[in-house]
């Protein structure tokens, strides 16, 4: 199911829901390597996005664990090669976290994620406010990180996408506007869902995504619970009395 627009009017523009989307398809165009070259766009990753290992070991990976890990030797090469020396040795970790939450893997990845971002997040900057949607955007992603590395310690994949701080945005949408509906694709017909349903199966479809599809379904649901407990938190926090439109 694919949301394509929410019934629901903001009172603002959207800027920082619009300056977020601007900068990730700034980064995927201009920043990172075309993905149509493997080797390039495998060395730009692994030397800026997180990886689970390097963030509870404290230090990067080795050369023989990453090249391990591109070649399908499995997933978990942490600590496997200790005489190694490290691929990127000046690589700064904590910022790898923040990079990461910036990088995609490709057209769909990106088109996908900026889709849902736009149609959760003008919503929930509209009832935050600019600079604390921007603080709880961050720390939504930087939450679904570190549940990713809690459930994969050692991981040596990279972990890209904006997706876990998007999925806290969509934790709040749930909270906050449930009744909203959302004209959303199923197969090929669009129809009107309430966004407590389309939000829930979301959430639950996350837990059926196989080990081996390529997905951090463990970052959306850590981002995704941040979401709805921040959201909650926040439920009395209220400027004005919500109308549903339509």
């Amino acid at each position: 199911m694919i949301p394509l627009h929410d019934r629901n009017p903001t009172r603002r523009r959207a800027v920082v829901t619009i300056l977020l989307i601007a900068v990730n398809v700034v980064v995927f165009v201009f920043v990172q390597p075309s993905t149509s070259d493997v080797e390039k766009n495998a060395e730009f990753t692994y030397e800026r996005a997180a990886i689970p290992c390097e963030l509870t070991t404290g230090r990067p990976l080795t050369v023989q664990e990453a090249v391990a890990t591109a070649n399908g030797q499995g997933d978990e090469q942490c600590g496997t090669f200790p005489d190694s020396p490290e691929l990127y040795p000046h690589k700064i970790l904590a910022l790898s976290v923040l990079s990461s939450m910036f990088l995609h893997g490709g057209w769909v990845h990106l088109g996908g994620n900026m889709l849902f971002l736009w149609v959760f997040g003008n919503n929930v900057e509209d009832r935050l406010g600019r600079v604390r949607y921007l603080v709880f955007y961050l720390l939504a992603g930087l939450v679904a990180t570190a549940t990713y590395v809690l459930l994969q310690p050692h991981s040596t994949v990279p972990l890209i996408g904006a997706s876990g701080a998007i999925a806290g945005v969509m934790g709040a949408y749930l909270i906050w506007y449930p009744d909203v509906p959302i004209l959303t694709l199923v197969f090929v017909v669009p129809i009107n869902i309430r966004a407590r349903w389309l939000l829930i199966f979301w959430f639950l479809s996350q837990f059926f995504i196989g080990p081996d599809q390529g997905v951090a379904w463990g970052a959306h649901v850590g981002g995704f619970v941040f979401g709805v407990v921040a959201a909650l938190l926040l439920r009395q926090d209220r400027r004005d009395t919500y109308r549903l439109a339509g």
